[in-house]
């Protein structure tokens, strides 16, 4: 036994006098890993097989021996120990309070549908058509969303899968799923960020604050007491989601999603880990605010969808849900504040029936 402990000794001691031989340090990287080198064959002695001090080195993010020939960032990272909190980040907070929140936002949606209902028109139609969004608004509506779409359901994939679809459809199926996700997360994400861009600067004339905002917000645009609230071409409810949802929100995600789409640019692997945390978190609040939207753009109100699908609403829906604007478009009434409103009578249909 100890001829055997001694021949152990003798190839770490080979090994580590080949490492230093084949890929050579600087001369004071190289008496620190002579250093090492021989504290460990001194401890071999004593203490054999126990290579603690070694790991605790590595583990620690001290790396005395040069373990490759490629010159690069990370590329003599034994170990990195930040992947370890990473993961428990992943996997633990982001994961259940993520999906708890997801799964609040659907139940209280639900709760409100089955007790409000859908939002009605309170009074017959006109028949008289006013445009309210144009082509170009509706092609960047549209782009934006069906590729936010695309994200949401590949992200939601990819963080949540392991725990909901993988025992569902097993292995197979869901590698499957898996790997398609990711590939198409990886190749729409940058056409969603171009697209948050050019919706940006869409619609930002619309969405700056105005008289008659807070009246809006005090009273919830009456979807609680069903009272009539007028708004401008968008409620301070709408102006919030472009802020902080489509702005703000999605420039955090483009930004992290580039990070982590573009390994290439010489960001290491605790960049990239913190890029996905704030990449997951900020999507996960992204999604959930997104489902109020959408739920009102679809089943929550009457004449929603139709308004951005066919870019067209009844004047009695404009003056149910955005009077403001519509006695701008009109040219007819005050303005919030008392200001006389400016007349756009091009944008009205007179003559297109329902």
């Amino acid at each position: 036994m100890p001829a055997l402990s001694n021949m152990r000794v003798s190839f770490r001691l080979l090994f580590v006098s080949c490492v230093m031989l084949f890929a050579p340090l600087p001369l004071a990287a190289q008496g620190v890993a002579q250093e090492h080198a021989k504290e460990q064959v001194q401890r071999q002695q004593t203490q054999p097989l126990n290579n603690a001090p070694v790991w605790r080195d590595v583990r620690g993010g001290q790396h005395p021996y040069q373990t490759s020939q490629v010159r690069g960032i990370e590329t003599t990272v034994l170990v990195q120990s930040e992947g370890e909190i990473w993961r428990q980040i992943r996997n633990g907070p982001i994961t259940i309070y993520g999906g708890w929140l997801l799964v609040l936002v659907v139940a209280a949606l639900g709760i409100f549908y089955g007790w409000r209902g859908k939002i009605m028109l309170g009074h017959p139609r006109s028949g008289r058509l006013i445009e309210r969004f144009g082509p170009w608004d509706r092609i960047v509506h549209w782009s934006t969303a069906i590729s936010f779409v695309i994200l949401a359901v590949t992200g939601l994939t990819t963080l949540f899968g392991k725990y909901v679809l993988l025992p569902m459809f097993g292995y197979t199926l869901f590698s499957w799923m898996a790997t398609l996700s990711k590939t198409l997360h990886n190749f729409v994400g940058p056409l969603f960020a171009l697209c948050t861009v050019v919706m940006f600067f869409t619609f930002v004339k619309d969405n700056i604050w105005q008289r008659g905002d807070w009246q809006w917000l005090t009273k919830f645009g009456g979807l609680f007491t069903g009272k009539h609230v007028p708004s401008w071409r968008f409620n301070i409810a709408e102006k919030s989601w472009f802020w902080f949802g489509v702005t703000f929100l999605g420039i955090i995600v483009s930004v992290t999603g580039f990070v982590l789409d573009f390994p290439n640019f010489a960001q290491g692997r605790e960049t990239m880990q913190m890029a996905n945390v704030i990449h997951a978190i900020s999507a996960v609040l992204f999604i959930a605010a997104a489902l109020g939207h959408i739920y009102l753009g679809t089943i929550g109100m009457e004449d929603a969808y139709e308004s951005m699908r066919n870019g067209v609403v009844d004047e009695t829906w404009a003056k149910e849900h955005h009077e403001y604007w519509y006695n701008e478009v009109k040219g007819q009434g005050k303005a919030a504040g008392g200001a006389a409103a400016p007349a756009h009578a091009s944008a009205m249909k007179e003559g297109w029936k329902l």
